[in-house]
C-alpha cells in the first residue's frame, strides 16, 4: 500500500474532512455573526466526499474525522457516515460536532460504523453558553450527549475552548461534568483562523499550562502515552475512568509528529490548519468523475507542500483569513 509522506518524513494516517460550512451555531471564536456561505455547487457532493475518504484509505490512512461547520446540518450525512465506515483498513472513524442534533442522529450513525464522537461544549451555564455560540441551547447539546451514550459509541470526548475572561471559571465545573457523564474531555488553546469580530485573542487567550493548574488544584493529573492519532497530550486521574486532554497549538507545539492533512468543504486538500498551502481536489473530481486513481495521484502529489511548522500567534495577528468553520479544526 502506498504511503502519504511529507517532506519531512512524516507519514500521514489521519484525514479531518469538513461536509459543511455551515452550521446551527455561530461560536464567538469559530464565525463571524453574519456569516456568508458558500453556494452549493462549491461544496462537495455526498458521492466526492465518500471518494476521497476512499482514496485516502486506500493511500494508508487509518483515521477520518468528519467536520463541519457542523457535520450533523448536512442532508445525508447518515448516508455519508454508511459509505465510510464500510471502507477497508479504516480503523478508526470519528465526528466532531457541537451536539445539537444527536438526539435525532446518534443512533443511526452508531449503526453506519461511526465509532466516536467529540461534542463542543464550552459553558455550563445556559446564558453564557447561549452568548458564546450567539444560537446554541445548552440543554440540546446535553440531550445530545445523552443519546450517544445511549447509542453506544466506543468513546465520546467533550472539546472546550478556553477564553481568559469568558469561561476559564468553568475549567473545573466542565472536569466534574465529565468525570460525572463518564466521558473525556480536552480543553483547546484558541486558535486564530479568521479575523473575528467578538474578541480580542490576544485578551483571551489561556493556556494549557493555565487551564492544567487548575485542573491540578483538584485533582492530580496523571500523563500517559494514550493517543487517538491526534494532537491532544491524555492524562487520568487516580479515581475516575475520564482522561484529560490538552491540545496546545501555542505552548506546546505539536508540529515535528503532526500525521494530519484536511479537505475543506470546497475540496481543497490543506497541508496545515496554520498556512495556506493547499492543493485543489475539487477539480480532479469533477474533470474526471469516478476516476480514484487522478484523484489519488494528486493527494500523493500535495505531500510536498505539507510545512514543517504552523506560525500561529497569540497577539491577534491573523496569520489565516478562512474561518474554521471552512477547515472544521
Amino acid at each position: 500500500m502506498t504511503q502519504l509522506v511529507d517532506n519531512f518524513q512524516r507519514v500521514v494516517r489521519y484525514v479531518r474532512i469538513s461536509v459543511t460550512d455551515r452550521c446551527d451555531f455561530r461560536c464567538v471564536y469559530c464565525m463571524s455573526e453574519d456569516m456568508t456561505f458558500l453556494p452549493r455547487e462549491q461544496v462537495l457532493t455526498l458521492e466526492e466526499l465518500a471518494l476521497v475518504a476512499r482514496a485516502f484509505t486506500e493511500l494508508g490512512v487509518e483515521k477520518i474525522r468528519l467536520t463541519g461547520g457542523e457535520p450533523l446540518v448536512r442532508r445525508g450525512i447518515e448516508d455519508l457516515v454508511d459509505d465510510i465506515g464500510r471502507l477497508e483498513g479504516l480503523r478508526d472513524f470519528a465526528m466532531t460536532t457541537n451536539g445539537a442534533g444527536l438526539g435525532k442522529h446518534a443512533r443511526r450513525l452508531r449503526q453506519g460504523g461511526l465509532q466516536r464522537l467529540n461534542i463542543s461544549i464550552d459553558s455550563l451555564d445556559e446564558a453564557r453558553f447561549r452568548k458564546l455560540t450567539r444560537t446554541g441551547k445548552l440543554h440540546k447539546v446535553i440531550e445530545g450527549i445523552h443519546a450517544a451514550k445511549e447509542a453506544g459509541f466506543e468513546r465520546i470526548k467533550l472539546n472546550a475552548v478556553i477564553l481568559k475572561g469568558r469561561n476559564d471559571d468553568e475549567i473545573l465545573p466542565l472536569v466534574d461534568f465529565a468525570r460525572h457523564e463518564g466521558v473525556d474531555i480536552s480543553f483547546i488553546e484558541e486558535m486564530p483562523l479568521g479575523d473575528v469580530s467578538d474578541h480580542s485573542r490576544d485578551e483571551t487567550y489561556c493556556s494549557s499550562d493555565d487551564v492544567q493548574s487548575v485542573i491540578e488544584s483538584r485533582y492530580q493529573l496523571l500523563p500517559t502515552t494514550e493517543t487517538t492519532l491526534g494532537p491532544s497530550r491524555y492524562f487520568r486521574m487516580l479515581d475516575s475512568e475520564t482522561r484529560v486532554g490538552f491540545i496546545s497549538p501555542h505552548s506546546h507545539n505539536f508540529c515535528s509528529t503532526c500525521n494530519r492533512v484536511r479537505v475543506t468543504v470546497e475540496g481543497r486538500l490543506l497541508l496545515c490548519l496554520g498556512n495556506e498551502h493547499s492543493v485543489d481536489l475539487r477539480e480532479v473530481l469533477r474533470r474526471y468523475p469516478g476516476d480514484i486513481e487522478a484523484l489519488k495521484s494528486r493527494i500523493i502529489g500535495a505531500m510536498g507542500l505539507k510545512p514543517e511548522k504552523h506560525h500561529f500567534t497569540t497577539d491577534g495577528d491573523v496569520q489565516v483569513v478562512r474561518f474554521m468553520n471552512m477547515t472544521g479544526g
